[in-house]
């Protein structure tokens, strides 16, 4: 990956990148918040926040899944930025990248626009449960972001073989 595609492109692989990172890293979340002590095992902070921006007027049900989707779209919208900041960050970069994003989220605009106390006021284990999993999120959003230039770059640009004919269907 010697040159970054341009900042459109950064972007587009980015947001799917981060949304992709997403998973693993809700995986992280969830098997580490179910070893948190029973008193802190209140809801992930994605659920709090839906919860807070919606005063809870969303029903339970509907609530889990617009956590879900709040949580991979704000993955995809922050894996764009580190893509256009970050183009060519590995994992161990990604992973720092997701610490700052954890930072400026949780110690940042999150409580300064009243949705959520500062990680400062909750317990240091739910600290680690979060940080570790934006750990997770920021590697694989780096690797996952890598490989997509790749693809981008080889197999779907027409490839060392461009000036062969493709095989169409019936045309």
């Amino acid at each position: 990956m010697s040159d970054a595609p341009p900042l459109a492109s950064r972007l587009v692989l980015g947001a799917v990148a981060g949304f992709v990172a997403t998973l693993p890293m809700t995986v992280a979340m969830r098997k580490l918040h179910g070893a948190l002590p029973k008193k802190e095992r209140y809801p992930a902070p994605p659920r709090e926040l839906i919860d807070s921006a919606t005063a809870e007027a969303v029903p339970e049900e509907p609530a889990r899944d617009l956590t879900i989707v709040a949580h991979h779209l704000y993955g995809a919208a922050v894996g764009a930025m580190v893509a256009g900041a970050l183009p060519r960050a590995g994992a161990v970069t990604g992973a720092a990248a997701g610490v700052a994003v954890w930072t400026g989220s949780y110690l940042g605009w999150i409580p300064s626009v009243g949705l959520l106390r500062p990680a400062t006021d909750h317990p240091t284990r739910r600290n680690g449960m979060m940080i570790a999993a934006h750990l997770v999120w920021g590697a694989a959003t780096a690797l996952s972001y890598r490989e997509l230039v790749r693809e981008r770059e080889s197999l779907f640009s027409g490839g060392p073989d461009k000036d062969m004919p493709a095989i169409r269907s019936g045309r």
